[in-house]
Formats: structure tokens, C-alpha cells, sequence
């Protein structure tokens, strides 16, 4: 018996009990090695410096460059990489290293679920946990395929992951959804 492919062009097989995949980019590392900079000029700039100027410019531009360094390193290494996972229950999303910001969406809350073969943080505007009046919520760690699901609420969420079709096979499969 032939296995003739499906109208929505992804494959005929069955998904896994739970359905798990990451995306990464390799480019927010360069980023953060940034922040580490800044840190590191504030950290200097405490240190080594003579003081002449005054102690109030010293300690705003101390701060300052603390700050931005640190708020850069958080921001790139937050989103190296997203882990998405797909269980009877939710589709859950994992940002970094500490798994920040997380989110969690129930099945339940799911109408569709489409396979998006190209999402660009151009669209987003940046990489990140971006949000969009007229497109909805995304988390965009790189170019390329992701997921795209269309909530009871009218509402949107996207994310980009490697093997994006194989986790809308397994939400159509956990929620009995019709093909595209």
C-alpha cells in the first residue's frame, strides 16, 4: 500500500508520546561577549580610576557601564537557544540556560497550528520574547522554520525550532485537528 503524502506536505508519521526540539544561535555568544565588556570597563573604571573628576561622574559611569553589561549579558544568553516541548497536555517553551522566560501554553487554549517554513527577526523586530500589536507573541532565537499557534482568544504565539513540522504534527495529533 502506497503512503501518499498529506495535503499540508508534512510526513504521514505518527508523533512521539512527547515531542521535544531546540533551536540555537550561535551569534548572541559574540553579543554577550559585549556585555561582558561593558562589565568589565565598569569593573575597571571602580578600580583603577584617580578620582579627579569627581565622585558623582565616576559612580554614574561605574553604574552605568555595570548596568548595560549586565543587562546585555542577560538579554543574549537568555535567548541562545529555546527548547519546546509538546506533551498531552501543552506546548511549553524554554528560554536559555535557565529556562527564563518560560511560557506555557495548554492544548485546550489552541484552535490551530501551522508550520511557518520562514520566520525572520526582521519580522519581530530583534531576536527575543518579542510582541506585536497586529501579529501576535513570539520567541525568535533565529531565522527559519517555527510554529505558529492560533489561540481561542484570537491571539498568536510563534517560535522558532528546528523541526517545526514535526510539532505540529504532534499537536494536530493530540488535538485531532484537520490537515491544512
Amino acid at each position: 500500500m502506497r503512503d501518499f503524502p498529506r495535503a499540508d506536505g508534512l510526513p504521514n508519521e505518527p508523533a512521539p508520546a512527547t515531542w521535544t526540539g531546540r533551536a540555537t544561535n550561535r551569534a548572541q555568544w559574540l553579543l554577550s561577549a559585549a556585555g561582558a565588556a561593558f562589565l568589565a570597563l565598569g569593573i575597571e573604571l571602580a578600580v583603577d580610576s584617580s578620582w579627579v573628576s569627581g565622585i558623582i561622574p565616576l559612580l554614574m559611569s561605574v553604574v552605568g557601564c555595570v548596568l548595560v553589561g549586565m543587562m546585555v549579558i542577560f538579554g543574549t544568553l537568555a535567548f541562545v537557544h529555546v527548547a519546546v516541548k509538546v506533551d498531552d497536555d501543552a506546548l511549553e517553551v524554554r528560554c536559555g540556560h535557565m529556562g527564563l522566560p518560560r511560557r506555557r501554553i495548554p492544548l485546550s487554549h489552541v484552535t490551530a497550528v501551522e508550520f511557518a517554513p520562514r520566520v525572520t527577526p526582521r519580522q519581530w523586530g530583534g531576536w527575543g520574547y518579542r510582541w506585536r500589536p497586529e501579529q501576535g507573541t513570539a520567541v525568535v532565537v533565529r531565522r527559519g522554520e517555527g510554529v505558529v499557534l492560533r489561540l481561542g482568544d484570537g491571539r498568536t504565539f510563534t517560535v522558532t525550532v528546528d523541526d517545526a513540522a514535526g510539532a505540529v504534527r504532534a499537536v494536530r495529533d493530540r488535538l485531532h485537528l484537520p490537515t491544512a
